[in-house]
């Protein structure tokens, strides 16, 4: 039986989401994820939507600092622990469901974060970078404020957002953004079969 109190608090949040903008997580997706990983699951999508409605009105930099923030609470976990599978990129409904992901899914929930407090998505990038602290691949949310603008580093290792200069630890590979990806391949066919995957698995509202 759920507690008296979350359902309490389920209402508050319904009645103050649909009072103004759509929530992040509607009732339905919100049902199906307490179904399947229980009813604390479904709380964090509380606290992730009471969490982005405290900075709608704020700087850019004040909505970075909120979501990394947020994000960065959940644990790390291994795609082959959690999904059983080398590589695979998590929707947030399952990132946060499981409360556990990869650097990857760190990247993806706090890009579609972002996009959902209005925060321009061409100044952001999925970026592969090497760590030299830990001698391997890994992927950090990067925020260009213009074209030209150092990058400010979004980061499930270190918490705090730095500018890429200060990030000596990070080796930069390149950058990559799927919407946009998507709009010149429109024109040029170009494609990202991991970046497919996930927006066939949103879509489908995978959980």
């Amino acid at each position: 039986m759920v507690p008296l109190k979350v359902l309490i608090f389920s209402a508050l949040f319904f009645a103050s989401a649909t009072s103004s903008d759509e929530p992040y997580t509607n009732r339905e997706l919100l049902d199906a994820i307490a179904e399947k990983h229980k009813v604390f699951a479904k709380k964090r999508f509380f606290f992730l939507q009471e969490t982005l409605d405290g900075v709608k009105d704020k700087s850019d930099l004040e909505k970075l600092e909120a979501v990394n923030n947020f994000f960065n609470e959940v644990r790390y976990g291994s795609d082959m622990k959690v999904y059983g599978q080398k590589d695979y990129w998590a929707t947030p409904w399952e990132f946060l469901g499981n409360d556990m992901g990869d650097c990857e899914d760190y990247v993806i929930s706090k890009y579609f974060a972002l996009k959902y407090l209005n925060v321009d998505y061409k100044k952001l990038f999925f970026t592969y970078v090497r760590s030299t602290q830990f001698k391997e691949p890994h992927m950090v949310l990067t925020y260009f404020e213009t074209p030209k603008s150092e990058p400010l580093i979004l980061d499930n290792n270190n918490r705090k957002i730095f500018p890429a200069s200060q990030r000596t630890d990070l080796t930069p590979i390149y950058n990559f953004n799927g919407d946009i990806l998507d709009e010149v391949g429109k024109k040029n066919e170009k494609s990202h079969k991991k970046w497919d995957e996930l927006k066939l698995n949103m879509q489908r509202k995978k959980i």
